[in-house]
């Protein structure tokens, strides 16, 4: 059975001020409807059954919103930072007891057509406990940040950029919950962080992906991402 996803939603969006002042990124409308919509729709088509989401800034409108997830045909339950927000990597480790062995983790604010029954496939067959989709960006939609060989994540950095950088991580990862046996002593840190550290130790395989990432994380992304589905749902509602 493909294994559940978790979303991290819970940030509080500073770069889409005004619009979410008072409304969280996931629930910004796009599209027709609120993006975690659109996040939920794609996921069961990619073949998902079940969904944590971390959220923490303005949790309540995703929470009225979600429900248990049954209208997307999928079973949803949520993991609330609470009154201390605490980054992408702390919130997925709360999470945990929520979650199986092993579990996807992808962003609020992205939308990733890629086939999750393939890069499922692909970690099994590698026995990994990480795995970063990644893909060759080369600077193309963002700054790459990540040396890329042989099948392995060699060098992942967000903050320290290097030549020989031509990929970007894609936006889906999938763990083994084992993972954070390293981080039991740290309630706040940052998913990168969390990663790289993964990377230096040779925990992280990688798996390219074709398709570009669409995210709604700037103003600018959001119109991309807004443009992309307007054209394309009805075709991915059609393929699957």
């Amino acid at each position: 059975m493909i294994p559940a996803a978790v979303i991290i939603a819970g940030g509080i969006a500073t770069r889409l001020r005004p619009m979410t002042e008072n409304t969280p990124k996931a629930m910004l409308p796009i599209a027709g409807k609120p993006f975690i919509a659109h996040q939920l729709s794609l996921l069961k088509r990619k073949g998902l059954q079940r969904v944590v989401i971390c959220s923490g800034y303005l949790s309540r409108q995703i929470e009225d919103f979600v429900s248990d997830g049954s209208r997307f045909g999928l079973a949803v339950s949520f993991s609330v930072d609470g009154d201390k927000l605490l980054g992408t990597g702390g919130a997925v480790k709360k999470a945990l007891p929520l979650l199986g062995k092993e579990f996807f983790v992808l962003y609020g604010d992205s939308y990733l057509n890629v086939d999750f029954i393939s890069v499922y496939k692909y970690f099994h067959s590698r026995k990994a406990e990480g795995l970063m989709t990644v893909f060759k960006n080369r600077d193309a939609w963002d700054k790459s940040n990540i040396v890329f060989k042989d099948g392995k994540v060699a060098v992942y950095d967000k903050k320290n950029k290097t030549k020989d950088m031509e990929y970007i991580d894609y936006g889906l990862s999938l763990l083994e919950s084992s993972v954070f046996r390293f981080m039991d002593k740290q309630e706040v840190f940052d998913l990168a962080d969390f990663y790289k550290e993964m990377v230096s130790r040779g925990m992280m395989i990688g798996y390219e992906v074709s398709e570009r990432f669409y995210e709604i994380g700037s103003p600018e992304g959001f119109a991309e991402t807004e443009a992309y589905l307007l054209n394309n749902t009805k075709a991915e509602l059609k393929n699957g």
